[in-house]
């Protein structure tokens, strides 16, 4: 139970904030100076080539933000699984498309935008990632389907390789959503590198940052050269403004190109850096009733892009949510994120609730969710305080239950040992 005082951080704590070097700056002015304002230039260029080498695939497309890449991806695997819309309609129209259940809704809107129908996959334990056997349970449910949409959570890849083998088997595609895992690797490969279609950001809180924007990453020429033609309101290769088709203006300003094109040889830093803040909190934490969120160090290497813990179930004290407020009651030797996360600000430090699953939000409540036991709607309905377990002993929600028990620490690489250690400390004073 929280009691103690600790001194305020004068300047606050973010999350994750940007991490400036200096030579962005240099290719700013560069755009300044040759007056390559728009949505062409050096900066542009270089960063198109650089993100394609660092990611090892052969084409990446500038985009103003990665939410455009992955639109731009479902329009593409809609087309190649459903063929060309009719005018006025999306790509996905009234088509299902399975997608990572605990994510940011970044990753789900764009199937939206195309006119598909999300189908929520629950987590699994080893890395807050799609569920595998849960995949594979709701292609037995909906054997149709023929786009899955994968995030990769906090910088942790996902089981990459067996979502892979499965969405192959069931003839489908899969899009990479990256936005989070930039330079992490599984199994020795770039994720972003492992769908049709695969998405990185670079907003302000990314490991690297642009302060906007993101790549459209693939190995197929022709579809590189669909997404620029898109992203570029779809001119045609007249003399004059000649348009055939919907287009868009996603295209990457050189100006914020030139931030992203400083920012890239220091990601392997970052990584560094984040893996550190992690390490330290690891440690800082072994005596406490808590895990980190879990990394797959046997088959990935992470990005450590946010730090998190998970209390354990019989350590939370009682917490009750509602859409926008929430109460808890304190407990001696016990706490709950809530708790955690009033006191980290009350030193001015930002910590963040785990996202909150798709299928729980209002706007999807009413779309399909399943878990590895097949349709995880009456699962979610009967949840209560850790809720049902299923045959492995499991949470039948885990996406439920992470966000139930789970928040994320400030994780930003600008901050000492001595200002971590004091946010170690917060934490530890919740359960005394």
């Amino acid at each position: 139970m929280f009691t103690k005082e600790f001194p305020k951080f004068t300047n606050k704590m973010y999350l994750s904030s940007p991490t400036m070097h200096g030579d962005e700056i240099k290719y700013v002015q560069e755009a300044y100076d040759t007056n390559w304002m728009s949505t062409v230039g050096a900066n542009i260029n270089e960063v198109e080539r650089i993100a394609a080498e660092k990611s090892e695939v052969k084409y990446a497309v500038a985009l103003s933000a990665g939410t455009a890449s992955l639109h731009l991806s479902m329009k593409l695997a809609g087309i190649d699984a459903y063929g060309m819309p009719m005018v006025g309609h999306g790509a996905l129209e009234g088509h299902r498309v399975f997608c990572t259940d605990m994510t940011f809704d970044a990753t789900v809107n764009p199937i939206v935008y195309e006119g598909g129908i999300p189908v929520f996959i629950d987590t699994e334990p080893d890395t807050w990632n799609m569920d595998p056997v849960a995949l594979e349970k709701a292609f037995e449910i909906y054997p149709e389907v023929k786009v899955v949409v994968c995030a990769h959570l906090y910088g942790t890849p996902g089981k990459i390789d067996e979502i892979n083998k499965i969405i192959k088997a069931h003839g489908a595609i899969l899009i990479e959503d990256a936005a989070e895992s930039l330079g992490a690797t599984y199994k020795s490969k770039q994720t972003g590198s492992f769908g049709a279609y695969n998405t990185i950001s670079f907003n302000g809180n990314k490991i690297i940052t642009g302060s906007a924007g993101g790549c459209f990453l693939t190995n197929s020429k022709s579809a590189a050269e669909k997404v620029r033609k898109w992203s570029t309101q779809a001119r045609e290769a007249a003399p004059w403004y000649q348009h055939e088709e919907l287009g868009y203006n996603y295209r990457m300003s050189n100006v914020i190109a030139g931030v992203v094109r400083g920012q890239y040889p220091f990601l392997d830093e970052h990584i560094a850096q984040k893996k550190a803040i992690y390490e330290r909190y690891k440690e800082g934490f072994k005596d406490l009733p808590v895990k980190m969120n879990p990394m797959d160090l046997q088959n990935s290497n992470p990005n450590y892009w946010l730090s998190c813990l998970i209390i354990d179930a019989d350590a939370m004290c009682k917490q009750v949510r509602g859409e926008q407020d929430v109460l808890f009651v304190p407990e001696s030797g016990k706490s709950c994120p809530t708790e955690i996360l009033d006191a980290i600000a009350s030193i001015n430090a930002e910590g963040r609730p785990i996202w909150k699953p798709m299928h729980m939000q209002p706007i999807y409540r009413l779309n399909p969710f399943i878990t590895r036991e097949g349709n995880g709607r009456a699962v979610t309905n009967a949840y209560i305080d850790g809720g049902l377990l299923g045959k492995d002993g499991a949470p039948l929600d885990m996406g439920m239950d992470i966000f139930e028990r789970g928040l994320c620490l400030p994780s930003d690489n600008k901050m000492t040992p001595e200002q971590q250690d004091r946010i170690i400390e917060v934490v530890k004073a919740c359960f005394e």
